[in-house]
């Protein structure tokens, strides 16, 4: 099993980017796309647009899954 981050590609309001993820957590990312309802990129595009400048976004993504399952 690879525990390396893994570049994905998003598009986040019409422009490309990649965020560098381990496995498991963009596994948990996409699982919590299904359950809200929402396409990858929008919540994505949410997150980039709430994480400020203090953080990438792939730390974000990663903070928004570990609060996203702490609320469980």
């Amino acid at each position: 099993m690879n525990k390396r981050p893994v570049k994905h590609s998003l598009t986040l309001r019409g422009h490309r980017t990649s965020v560098s993820l381990e496995n498991e957590f963009w596994q948990a990312f996409c699982e919590i796309s299904v359950e809200l309802g929402k396409p990858i990129n929008a919540l994505a595009a949410e997150i980039d647009e709430d994480r400020g400048l203090e953080s990438g976004l792939a730390t974000a993504i990663r903070l928004y899954v570990l609060k996203h399952y702490q609320k469980l």
